[in-house]
């Protein structure tokens, strides 16, 4: 039988069996939820033995463990390896979600689950391709390996140490990944490149306690004030970051990169509309697509100090504090970058006031090639499915451990997303569109034919 009518026919059964795996609470985040972690390891061993996959294996690291299966069998073909997290975010806040978040349910033709989108209906989908594949052919037109881990939403802590360690177990012509998103409904896009990421939290103290303001008022030091100044030295009036040497390493827009942003036709107009802003706001001379995929940021996350209770509190506060996140691109090294946002922090803060920076995460941006052949068969595979070719896209997101698989593997990454970017991930309802779950599995079957 055709795939359309095998996939059609096995609808029903397995996405029973997707709502099992959605059902367990396997957030990487939280140490109660460690068992459940484990659990969910194993039920997708269950399910690679249950598809025809061999030689699965459960690979201890210090945090979550990575699952390992492959398909051998076709000698002189391509080997492609798929990539993907079984581990999902918290709940929080629950109260905003309609139904519980590990009790799958379908509404409008819509998974309600987390991880629905991110990324266990994704992963599943690779599964249960294969699995037709087999039984539908008996074989797979291509050598193919799994290894889906279980930090991925905690910044896939151990996979880099993982992927050195074991570098040619995984060894691969292309690594497969459906972890991002079409650019709207009925629009694939393969991702050819993301922004890495770098992180900081800020504490500025002044006295030694709050303060009376009317004591004190205009004579001393004031922990809110002096960080308001030194985050507002950050950026310019054209949006663009002041720090000394943070544009190091990031590459000037060529014409043709900005003609492939424009052909995806983004709609600043509605984007507004959507959003219920007058405006959009960013570093002068670029389009909001071009600041999102190209161009890096320096974002506030947080800001608070002082009295923050209902009512009035006439207090100078000893100490405030903000969260910092910035989104790398080209070249820019993550540890250079948070040197100098630090050296720009202690150079500006005001007098009487100290300030304390602690560095945290680090992570490189990634780029590949769209005219590598790998990522010409993927756009194939999509316009054979979807009707239309999927066109190159750059995501403004972060998936740190996609640069040490293109780095260490020495191969190409084929970021073959099927979720939306309504799907609310990481946020109450997450869920998954089945019309992209249903054609997810005939595009996933057309790539392995076709490489």
């Amino acid at each position: 039988m055709s795939y359309e009518t095998y996939f059609q026919t096995e609808r029903e059964a397995q996405l029973n069996e997707l709502k099992e795996w959605l059902a367990i609470p396997s957030i990487s985040a939280l140490s109660a939820h460690k068992e459940d972690v484990r659990s969910a390891a194993g039920w997708l061993m269950d399910a690679l033995k249950r598809a025809g996959l061999e030689n699965i294996e459960l690979f201890p690291t210090a945090g979550h463990p990575v699952v390992y299966a492959d398909y051998l069998h076709a000698p002189g073909k391509p080997t492609v390896l798929v990539y993907g997290h079984y581990d999902v975010q918290p709940v929080d806040p629950l109260n905003l979600w309609t139904t519980p978040p590990f009790e799958p349910e379908i509404r409008d033709d819509k998974l309600y689950a987390r991880g629905a989108t991110d990324d266990k209906g994704q992963v599943f989908m690779h599964i249960k391709a294969l699995e037709a594949i087999l039984k539908q052919e008996g074989t797979l037109p291509v050598n193919v390996k799994l290894c889906i881990e279980g930090e991925e939403e905690i910044g896939s802590v151990h996979l880099p140490a993982f992927l050195e360690q074991y570098k040619d177990k995984l060894a691969a012509d292309a690594v497969l990944v459906s972890d991002t998103a079409l650019l709207e409904r009925g629009r694939p896009a393969l991702c050819t490149g993301l922004r890495g990421l770098c992180s900081l939290e800020v504490s500025v103290t002044t006295a030694t306690t709050d303060l009376h303001s009317g004591s004190y008022g205009g004579a001393v030091p004031n922990a809110l004030h002096a960080l308001v100044s030194l985050l507002s030295s950050l950026h310019d009036d054209k949006g663009r970051v002041s720090v000394d040497g943070f544009y190091e390493g990031v590459p000037e827009l060529s014409p043709l990169l900005r003609e492939e942003f424009a052909k995806q036709g983004i709609d600043e107009e509605k984007i507004k509309a959507k959003l219920g802003l007058d405006s959009l706001y960013g570093e002068e001379g670029y389009s909001f697509v071009e600041r999102v995929g190209a161009r890096p940021t320096l974002e506030l996350n947080g800001v608070y100090g002082g009295f923050q209770g209902e009512g009035s509190k006439t207090v100078i506060p000893k100490e405030a504090h903000a969260k910092i996140t910035c989104r790398l691109v080209g070249d820019q090294d993550p540890q250079q970058v948070l040197d100098a946002i630090e050296a720009h922090l202690n150079a500006n803060i005001q007098t009487g006031a100290r300030v304390h920076v602690k560095q945290m995460e680090k992570a490189r941006a990634f780029n590949c090639d769209p005219t590598d052949p790998m990522l010409q068969k993927a756009a194939d595979a999509f316009g054979k499915v979807y009707g239309t070719r999927a066109l190159f896209t750059k995501d403004g997101g972060s998936i740190p451990i996609m640069e040490s698989f293109s780095r260490i593997l020495q191969a190409p990454v084929v970021l073959m997303g099927f979720g939306l970017d309504d799907e609310n991930l990481h946020a109450p309802d997450e869920h998954f569109n089945l019309e992209n779950f249903d054609k997810g599995l005939l595009t996933i079957v057309e790539f392995l034919k076709m490489v």
